[in-house]
């Protein structure tokens, strides 16, 4: 019974891994691989947050009424621009009183009574007006202006050594996942953030050229660009092997036979990883994780796969 039990597993072991019946030894089911040249990037990747560089909320210093705006969200402005009129309360009183009498009245009172201005104290963009002309407020904010949107990028302590000011990264928002944003990094946080023991610092990544429908409160995907290694010679990651902590590659030697070769390796990306001594370009290995079902040397196929004949 034990033995026909043993027999069935081997049976359906066979038919959900057929390939592992080929036998490794036989070179011929070992893929040759060639050495050749590529370029490998060393990238870092975060994830952060699109936000106003400089926020600045403008708040009206008197109490009053909106009487007349001038700029709507998303508009450029420039340092000193006028956004608004608005009246003080008591300004706002006396001319309701006045437009109950007449509308002379009216404006005799709107010639000698002005109305206040509101400025743009930094040149930038309008990302929120919350007024309407008529609108009364007291202390809150009724514009905010950012001179530009950056990206707050969280990058994790062990990486910060390799980011530098300046340096080259790109941005993909999330909403627009096939834009790709070119950008720099223009300011590193000097101050940590730990959350759930992991330790973060804020890094502000400015987009070289804004696109429209980037948006403050957007969550982006940075690639920092760190190290670019080109015309270097690369081998799949799938074939190398170690030894006591030594990479090493196999190769075909003399009589059908293998032998190893120990190599030096650097930096790697995706499958590739380079090669920087062992291994000329041209050269000819073997992939051992690519060993591939014979059919002319295992005509037989394994004694518990079952046989399928063609219809004819």
């Amino acid at each position: 019974m034990k033995k026909l039990f043993f027999i069935s597993l081997l049976f359906c072991f066979a038919i959900l891994h057929p390939n592992s019946y080929a036998n490794p030894n036989n070179l011929s089911q070992q893929q040759e691989i060639e050495v050749t040249l590529g370029t490998l990037s060393t990238t870092i990747l975060a994830t952060g947050t699109v936000e106003p560089q400089n926020r600045l909320e403008i708040k009206p210093p008197i109490a009053g009424r909106v009487e007349e705006v001038l700029v709507n969200e998303g508009d450029e402005v420039k340092k000193g621009q006028l956004l608004a009129w608005m009246s003080s309360s008591e300004r706002a009183a006396l001319l309701d009183a006045a437009r109950a009498i007449s509308e002379g009245e009216l404006k005799k009172w709107q010639e000698y009574y002005k109305p206040t201005p509101i400025y743009a104290p930094i040149a930038g963009t309008v990302i929120l007006r919350d007024v309407e002309p008529g609108q009364t407020f007291s202390n809150e904010a009724v514009f905010v202006l950012s001179d530009r949107l950056a990206v707050k990028a969280q990058v994790d302590e062990t990486d910060l050594g390799k980011i530098k000011l300046n340096q080259s990264a790109s941005i993909i928002l999330d909403a627009y996942a096939k834009q790709s944003i070119k950008g720099h990094v223009s300011h590193i946080a000097y101050e940590a953030t730990t959350v759930n023991n992991v330790t973060t610092y804020i890094v502000d990544v400015i987009p070289e050229d804004t696109p429209n429908f980037m948006r403050s409160g957007m969550t982006a995907n940075i690639t920092f660009d760190v190290d670019t290694h080109e015309n270097v010679p690369v081998i799949p990651q799938s074939a190398v092997s170690y030894k006591d902590g030594k990479p090493y590659v196999k190769m075909r030697g003399e009589k059908n036979s293998t032998k190893d070769v120990y190599i030096e390796l650097g930096e790697s990306e995706d499958q590739l990883i380079e090669v920087l001594s062992g291994l000329n370009v041209g050269d000819k290995i073997l992939n051992l994780s690519s060993i591939s079902f014979n059919a002319e040397n295992d005509k037989a196929g394994s004694p518990f796969m079952p046989k399928f004949h063609r219809r004819k």
